[in-house]
């Protein structure tokens, strides 16, 4: 095993939000990342619809089905299987070929976004990638979201990174960037709240 491999599971296995994740019963850390934006900025609210793109293995979607409540609707989707989620309905395939609005019952209040795609190991190819997946889910976005909805989206420093910032800024009246404590700090990844479709 790679020196780095061995690394990441060394700090992955004594990492605080790992352990904490295990003990209130979420699927991955990352569910951490949310609860913390969501305090923040209040982004989900009982009765809410909310579609999580690439949800697995369904950490978000936990939290999310625990803030909208029975009256809302909550959607995943991912390439990969999900284990059933209470509250959620999800979906194994490619967002972009699956009828998302009539899954929710209407348009979303929030769409979230945690994708990632496959990694290659080459950054300049991996951050195209990434970036190609958080346009497409712009593009949804214009189609799906309530004016007055939100976009949360993960995203990394690298050279697309300006592209996908000027995309949001073209559709969004507000974007403003989040790096929640339970983000790794050698990560380079980051969070892009947009708000606010702009009408065109």
């Amino acid at each position: 095993m790679a020196r780095s491999s061995k690394g990441w599971i060394r700090r992955h296995v004594t990492d605080a939000h790992v352990k904490k994740a295990r003990e209130l019963g979420y699927r991955s850390r990352a569910a951490f990342k949310l609860l913390e934006i969501d305090a923040k900025d209040r982004l989900l609210k009982p009765g809410f619809k909310v579609l999580d793109l690439g949800a697995a293995p369904g950490g978000w979607l936990q939290v999310v089905a625990q803030k909208v409540g029975r009256r809302g609707r909550v959607v995943g989707v991912d390439l990969l299987p999900i284990k059933p989620v209470p509250g959620a309905t999800i979906f194994q395939g490619d967002f972009r070929e699956l009828d998302l609005e009539g899954a929710l019952g209407g348009k979303a209040d929030v769409v979230l976004s945690d994708m990632l795609p496959n990694v290659t190991g080459v950054p300049s190819v991996d951050q195209a990638r990434a970036a190609e997946l958080t346009l497409a889910g712009i593009g949804l976005c214009k189609k799906l979201l309530k004016p007055d909805g939100a976009f949360l989206v993960k995203v990394f420093h690298g050279e697309a990174f300006d592209e996908v910032l000027m995309a949001l800024k073209a559709v969004f009246q507000t974007v403003a960037a989040r790096k929640p404590a339970a983000s790794r700090g050698e990560s380079r990844e980051n969070y892009l709240l947009a708000r606010g479709l702009i009408r065109h």
